[in-house]
């Protein structure tokens, strides 16, 4: 495989090893959404579903004008209770060009969102990656599983500012249950830690924004408390005050098919998550975010409209 593509308008087709399943799946650039070929079932041309001002994140990253979410259909990963299931398993989506990925981004800078956003990015680094050619005028981040080849991330060294990473998953077992991925404990671990490698402890500006860093988020799950406690335990081990933010997720809501998962057809209680977040502050971890479970809610998934992903006119 040419790493990684190099030009991706390039080539009419690859062998993907992209994301940690290296799965060698055929991807091209005519593969419409949902054909390609590989896990993700995508092409090697972008595929979004929105792209506007979004107020879903940590403080730091929404602000008080949103972060500009650029939301990338299809997922390498594909856990079993993803709240985005109409793009991640449903591939809903248009495809753009590198050129119109581009003018996206500057659209949303000039909207004047505080950030450019690009979530679940991972199958289509390549097309990110020709997309930054140019530095934009904003931080860019990267909102990811975590489940990333640290081949991939390096590819993108300089033009990330900050990582917005999930760690799902403590164990094999647990990953390969949800998310078919046994490895993606491993691969999560050298992945943040390739990220913050790449962009160092945090920098918070005088406005509260996040600059620069990585920000760590852990979904807590029903019945998964002591997940959560190993995944607290690792960031505390590698990482010293000051270094890296964690946010602790309570959001957690039952909107997929989740017949083979029935312990995870409720949503979290009060008292899982409360025994989650006295975990982590007997940790002495301060550095982060805790949530209100008043955010467990569909109403917070953002309505999928090709919102900002066609050129106007």
């Amino acid at each position: 495989m040419n790493e990684y593509y190099g030009s991706i308008i390039m080539e009419n087709k690859v062998i993907c090893e992209i994301c940690p399943r290296r799965c060698q799946g055929e991807r091209t650039l005519s593969a419409p959404p949902g054909a390609g070929g590989g896990v993700c079932r995508m092409g090697l041309l972008p595929v979004l579903a929105r792209a506007a001002a979004h107020f879903g994140e940590e403080p730091c990253i929404s602000g008080t004008r949103g972060s500009g979410a650029v939301f990338f259909s299809g997922c390498p990963l594909g856990c079993v209770y993803c709240q985005n299931d109409v793009i991640s398993r449903g591939c809903f989506g248009e495809t753009v060009s590198i050129a119109r990925l581009r003018e996206i981004f500057l659209e949303l800078a000039a909207a004047g969102v505080h950030n450019i956003n690009l979530v679940t990015p991972t199958h289509f680094a390549a097309a990110i990656n020709e997309a930054l050619a140019e530095p934009l005028p904003l931080p860019v981040v990267y909102n990811t599983s975590g489940y990333e080849r640290v081949e991939t991330l390096k590819m993108l060294a300089g033009k990330i500012q900050i990582y917005l990473p999930d760690f799902k998953y403590a164990t094999p077992e647990l990953a390969l249950r949800y998310s078919r991925a046994g490895n993606y404990p491993e691969a999560a671990e050298q992945a943040v830690l390739e990220m913050f490698r790449q962009v160092g402890p945090y920098q918070m500006g005088e406005d509260g924004l996040l600059k620069s860093g990585v920000l760590i988020r852990h979904l807590v799950l029903p019945g998964n408390l002591a997940n959560t406690k190993r995944v607290i335990d690792w960031v505390c081990a590698h990482f010293q005050p000051g270094e890296v933010l964690f946010s602790l997720m309570g959001q957690y809501t039952p909107c997929a098919n989740l017949a083979g998962c029935p312990e995870l057809r409720r949503p979290l209680t009060s008292e899982e998550y409360a025994a989650a977040e006295e975990y982590l502050w007997a940790s002495g971890w301060e550095d982060g975010y805790v949530q209100d479970l008043s955010s467990a809610c569909a109403d917070f998934i953002p309505a999928f409209d090709l919102t900002g992903v066609l050129p106007k006119g």
